[in-house]
C-alpha cells in the first residue's frame, strides 16, 4: 500500500510558509506515494487548494496527522497535533530540538520517529537538503531590504543636477550563508561593503563579493561549519578593531547565530554608543538573544541616534520562494528513501542517523541529550 505524505497547515503566528509546493508534490506522486494537504495549508504562499490537483484535501488536521505515514512540518509541532499522529509516523521539518524537553517527551510518548532539519549533518552529500543554509539565504536578502528601507540615506551613488550623493557605507557582521547573501545584496544595491568574520577563511568568499574584508588578527574557526567561542582576550581584542569599522558605516547588519543556542553578543553598548547619529542596525540574530547590545526581537529600539531593528522569522515574508526551497530540501533528504511508494528508511545512513531526533519512543540523538542534561 503506497505512503501516505501528511501536509499540516502551519499554526504559529506570522508563518506563512508551507512544507510542500505543488512541483514537488509531483515528485512524490511519481515515486508512488500519496499526498494528503489540509485545507488552506498552501494560502499564505499564494497556493490554493485546487494547485495539489491530485492530493487529498482533508479540513480536518487531527484527520491528516492520523492517517499520515510521513508528516512534513515548517515550525515545531504544538503538543495536540503530536497527540494526533499516529504511532510509528515518520516527522520532518524544524524540530527545535535544543529549547523544548516538553516536545521531545511528547514525541517519545506518541512513539513518533522524528528529523530535525537543524541536525542535518554539514557534510557535502547533504547541501541540498540543507533547510537552514536556504532559509539563511532567505533571511539576509531580507536584512538588506529592510535595512535600505530604514536608511535615511541612498545605498548606492547618486549624481544629479546639483552635484553627487556617496553611497552608504554598510558593515555585515558574519560571512555564513546569510551573510554572504546580505554583501551580495548590499552590493547590489550600491553600498560600498565591508564584512567581518571570526573564521579566517571566509576572506576570499568575502572579497569574491566586491567587500571588503575586517581583518581583527582573532580566528575563531570551529568544527562542523561553525565558528567557536572565543576567549576573554580574543574577544577584546575583536571589540578593539572591530568597534573602528563599527563607528564607520551607516548601517550594521549582524548574522552570527548558531540554532539552539544563545546568539554571541559581538557589539557593545559602547560599539552603538559611537555610531553614527542616524545609523541603521539590522540584528538577523535578534531570536537568539541579537549580536547587539539593545537589540529586541520582533521591535525596533532606539539608542539615542541609532535605531536598532530585530526582525524575527525573516523567510516567511517571502513564502513563495522560501516554500518552494524549503519543499526540495525535503524532498531531497526523504526522497531517496521512498521506492515504489513504499518507505524504507536506511537508518544506518549518515544523515539519517545524524538528524534523528527520536524513535520507537526514545531520544536517540546523543547531542541533544547531552543538551538537556541526560534527563530524557
Amino acid at each position: 500500500m503506497a505512503i501516505l505524505i501528511g501536509i499540516p497547515r502551519e499554526r504559529e503566528k506570522d508563518e506563512r510558509r508551507v512544507a510542500l509546493v505543488p512541483d514537488v508534490a509531483k515528485k512524490y506522486a511519481a515515486l508512488g506515494a500519496k499526498i494528503a494537504v489540509e485545507a488552506g495549508a498552501g494560502t499564505g504562499s499564494s497556493i490554493l487548494d485546487a494547485d495539489f490537483p491530485d492530493a487529498q484535501i482533508l479540513a480536518s488536521p487531527a484527520e491528516l496527522l492520523g492517517a499520515a505515514d510521513i508528516i512534513l512540518k515548517v515550525t515545531p509541532p504544538s503538543l495536540q497535533e503530536i497527540a494526533s499522529m499516529k504511532r510509528g509516523a515518520v516527522l520532518v521539518g524544524y524540530l527545535q530540538p535544543w529549547q523544548d524537553p516538553e516536545r521531545i517527551k511528547a514525541l517519545m510518548a506518541a512513539g513518533v520517529e522524528s528529523y530535525a532539519v537543524e541536525l542535518i549533518p554539514r557534510i557535502s552529500r547533504a547541501q541540498s537538503m540543507d533547510a537552514l543554509s536556504s532559509q539563511g539565504a532567505a533571511s539576509g536578502y531580507q536584512c538588506v531590504l529592510i535595512a535600505a528601507s530604514a536608511c535615511p540615506k541612498f545605498f548606492p551613488m547618486l549624481t544629479y543636477a546639483a552635484g553627487t550623493i556617496r553611497p552608504a557605507r554598510v558593515l555585515v557582521i558574519g560571512a555564513g550563508v546569510a551573510g554572504l547573501q546580505a554583501i551580495a545584496t548590499a552590493k547590489r544595491l550600491g553600498a560600498i561593503v565591508e564584512a567581518y568574520d571570526v573564521r579566517p577563511e571566509t576572506k576570499e568568499q568575502v572579497e569574491s563579493l566586491g567587500a571588503k574584508f575586517v581583518d581583527t588578527g582573532v580566528s575563531a574557526a570551529g568544527s562542523g561549519g561553525y565558528a567557536r567561542e572565543l576567549t576573554e582576550e580574543e574577544k577584546a581584542k575583536q571589540a578593539e578593531k572591530l568597534g573602528k569599522a563599527v563607528s564607520g558605516c551607516d548601517v550594521l547588519i549582524t548574522t552570527a547565530a548558531v540554532p539552539g543556542r544563545k546568539s554571541p553578543l559581538i557589539i557593545s553598548g559602547a560599539m552603538v554608543a559611537g555610531m553614527k547619529n542616524g545609523a541603521v542596525v539590522v540584528d538577523m540574530a535578534a531570536e537568539g538573544g541579537g549580536n547587539v547590545a539593545g537589540t529586541k526581537a520582533g521591535e525596533t529600539v532606539q539608542a539615542g541616534g541609532v535605531a536598532i531593528l530585530g526582525p524575527t522569522n525573516l523567510p516567511s515574508r517571502m513564502p513563495v520562494h522560501c516554500s518552494e526551497m524549503y519543499a526540495k530540501n525535503l524532498f531531497n533528504f526523504i526522497s531517496p528513501f521512498i521506492k515504489d511508494g513504499e518507505l524504507a528508511l536506511d537508518r544506518a545512513d549518515e544523515v539519517l542517523a545524524g538528524s534523528c531526533l527520536t524513535r520507537d519512543g526514545a531520544l536517540v540523538h546523543e547531542g541533544v541529550r547531552k543538551a538537556h542534561g541526560g534527563n530524557l
